[in-house]
């Protein structure tokens, strides 16, 4: 029986007692008095018995037939299920009903696969902890802020050797952009950036981590000289006029964090089910579905005026930056001097190649 059926019983058994009214247990039930006398009569002829609903216990109408249901399992048990000798990770149920959906033709809910699974002990119900922790508001326009960061782990599984994925995800919109490397040298994150500038334009701010390529402590000569420190990638951003902030800890840059925690779920399965060349499994990173895309002119996640136009294939470029007012708070709120922001607005086309070779990209 439900929660409510057993209220119901407790409740009606107070009025067989004589110590309720049966106007007064309607109260408590949340019926009406014409109801509360029909489930009073309906206690008095059948007892507890008669409050349980009629439907309890028999197959839904609604249910999947038992031949669809096997071929589903079947399905997921021969292409999704990985293979624990080969040390290949399973599909999620989300990520495999996508899939099934659209490569096989047996289209599934995501709920209804993992019930399935959970049934043939082929999933595990997984409860993360839920740390409290206050979140940083989002920056109010796209390209204002990118957080770019690189995760190790085995994107290729046995197919090749271990590697580095480096993301910039938009603070604003969580757009991402993505690209696998040997590892998070200068030239890896350069190329990364260069693929940002080339689709979406100069971001205003990149947030990083404290590692050699992105900063470095000045030295004894650029102390004493007030001089800013930079590495080679900090240099080419300096030309672009893109400044580097520091993060303190990763679950200041938790945007880029968890998009490596959704890649690590899902971009190892899709290039495997993918079956690309391992030629081309790096270069396949950026259009494997994983990395979000903005799906409309008009973000709701961006808080800024303007909005986000789409200026063709090549992804949304607005067509304004920062509003007149907003340029110097946004400078001072990037700590940095106030300065017309160099975002994708005032620069709508790509990077001409004579610019793209001063700053080294």
């Amino acid at each position: 029986m439900s929660v409510r059926e057993l209220k119901r019983i407790e409740v009606l058994a107070r009025v067989k007692a004589g110590t309720l009214k049966v106007k007064d247990a309607a109260v408590l039930l949340g019926v009406c008095d014409r109801q509360a006398k029909r489930l009073w009569r309906t206690y008095q002829r059948k007892g507890p018995t008669g409050l349980r609903h009629g439907n309890a216990g028999k197959r839904s109408n609604r249910a999947k037939p038992a031949k669809w249901r096997r071929k589903v399992v079947r399905l997921y048990r021969r292409k999704y299920a990985g293979d624990a000798a080969a040390e290949e990770a399973p599909f999620g149920p989300t990520l495999a009903a996508e899939h099934m959906g659209n490569d096989d033709g047996v289209p599934v809910a995501a709920e209804t696969l993992r019930r399935l699974l959970m049934a043939e002990g082929l999933w595990t119900r997984k409860r993360k902890g839920v740390v409290h922790r206050q979140r940083r508001e989002r920056k109010a326009h796209f390209g204002e802020l990118v957080q770019l960061d690189g995760s190790f782990h085995a994107w290729l599984e046995r197919r090749g050797p271990g590697g580095c994925l480096i993301q910039a995800v938009d603070d604003a919109t969580s757009t991402a952009e993505g690209r696998l490397s040997d590892q998070e040298t200068i030239w890896a994150a350069a190329a990364v950036l260069r693929q940002w500038v080339e689709r979406y334009g100069i971001p205003y701010a990149l947030y990083t981590d404290w590692k050699n390529v992105y900063l470095r402590e000045p030295t004894e000569a650029e102390r004493a000289a007030d001089s800013a420190p930079h590495t080679q990638f900090g240099a080419m951003c300096a030309k672009l006029g893109t400044r580097i902030i520091g993060a303190s800890s990763p679950q200041a840059k938790g945007r880029v964090e968890r998009s490596h925690g959704t890649s690590q779920d899902r971009l190892i399965q899709k290039l495997r089910a993918q079956a690309h060349p391992r030629s081309r499994e790096r270069e396949y990173v950026s259009d494997a579905g994983v990395l979000p895309r903005p799906q409309c002119p008009l973000c709701p996640t961006a808080r800024g005026r303007g909005g986000l136009p789409s200026a063709g294939a090549g992804g949304p470029r607005p067509r304004r930056g920062l509003p007149p007012r907003d340029r110097a708070h946004a400078g001072e709120r990037l700590g940095g001097a106030s300065r017309e922001p160099v975002l994708p607005g005032h620069a709508p086309e790509p990077l001409r190649a004579g610019a793209q070779q001063s700053a080294g990209l």
